[in-house]
């Protein structure tokens, strides 16, 4: 939310979402938008959407492969947080994200960084 000196000039994201007791959803999700591209229309900039408390719900049974993408995901994170806190390997690990931060493909950041080494190890060890 932008405030201005005449009140609320913009506001983006949810508004207002579904109350949910004992198990009933009552109400309706309210989302603002507002663009921050240049554009010629003045008023197009903020728009107000109303969705049903159900417009969120999955309507397909998790698949298979989103289940394998989850299950990576997690073991990854477990990993990364574990690694970052590994005394036997983060000058290694230090010395090694310097070395490639400046590559045309190199991660920017350190955590960037274990989270593709991290990755390979997974995918290496279960894909082969």
């Amino acid at each position: 939310m932008t405030v201005g000196p005449g009140g609320i000039e913009t506001i983006s994201g949810a508004i207002r979402k579904p109350k949910k007791q004992n198990g009933h959803k009552c109400g309706n999700y309210v989302v603002a938008t507002h663009r921050k591209a240049p554009t010629t229309n003045i008023d197009g900039c903020q728009r107000f959407y109303v969705k049903p408390s159900d417009a969120y719900q999955r309507s397909t049974p998790v698949s298979t492969h989103e289940t394998q993408i989850r299950n990576r995901f997690a073991a990854v994170r477990t990993a990364v947080a574990a690694r970052a806190k590994d005394l036997m390997k983060i000058s290694a690990d230090q010395a090694a994200f310097a070395a490639q931060r400046d590559l045309p493909n190199g991660k920017t950041t350190m955590n960037a960084y274990l989270w593709k080494v991290c990755g390979d190890e997974y995918d290496q060890e279960h894909n082969g």
